[in-house]
C-alpha cells in the first residue's frame, strides 16, 4: 500500500524575475517620452523593497503601474506588491513597494479553515513555518483541494509545491 500523498502551499517570490521586471521598467521609463525631464527611477531598496522616485505623485505611481505590467507579463503575482504611498522628500516624491514573501500565522489559519471545513474528508493540513503541507491517502483530494484554494480570493499569493 501506497503512503499518503503531499503538497505544499507557499507564497514564494521568484527573485530573478522580479529583477528582470525591474530592470525593464528602468529601461522602459528612461526610453518614454512622457518620462522625460521627470526624474522618474525605480531600484532594489534592500532585499524587499523597491524604491520609485520622481518629481510629481502621477508620475512615480506611472512607474508602480508600469512595473505592475512587467511583473504580469513576467507570470508574476501583483499580491506580492504592498505599495506605499507618495511621500515628498525634497523636489522628488518617492514610493516604497514592499515585496511580501512567505504565509503569516493568521494567512495560514484562513487556508487550514478553508481545507477542513470545505475540502473532502480525509485531509490533513499542517503549517509549516511560512507554509502549509497538505497530506491525503487520495490524490484526487489533493486535486480538490488545489481547486477550493485556487478558487478563493486572498490577498496574499499561493503557489502549491512539491507535489508527491
Amino acid at each position: 500500500m501506497a503512503g499518503d500523498s503531499s503538497f505544499d502551499i507557499v507564497n514564494k517570490i521568484d527573485n530573478q524575475e522580479v529583477d528582470n521586471a525591474l530592470n525593464q521598467t528602468a529601461k522602459e521609463i528612461s526610453q518614454r517620452f512622457d518620462f522625460k525631464n521627470t526624474d522618474a527611477s525605480i531600484k532594489w531598496h534592500g532585499d524587499a523593497s523597491v524604491l520609485v522616485t520622481a518629481n510629481a505623485d502621477e508620475r512615480a505611481l506611472a512607474v508602480v503601474d508600469v512595473f505592475k505590467e512587467k511583473l504580469i507579463k513576467r507570470g508574476q503575482s501583483l499580491k506580492i506588491l504592498d505599495i506605499g504611498e507618495p511621500r515628498a522628500s525634497g523636489k522628488e516624491v518617492r514610493v516604497d513597494v514592499d515585496l511580501q514573501e512567505g504565509i503569516s500565522q493568521e494567512q495560514a489559519k484562513k487556508v487550514s479553515k478553508l481545507i477542513r471545513d470545505e475540502g473532502p474528508k480525509g485531509v490533513k493540513v499542517q503549517v509549516q513555518g511560512e507554509e502549509l503541507r497538505v497530506t491525503s491517502k487520495k490524490r484526487d483530494h489533493l486535486q480538490e483541494v488545489i481547486a477550493l484554494v485556487k478558487a478563493q480570493n486572498y490577498d496574499f499569493a499561493v503557489q502549491f509545491t512539491n507535489y508527491r
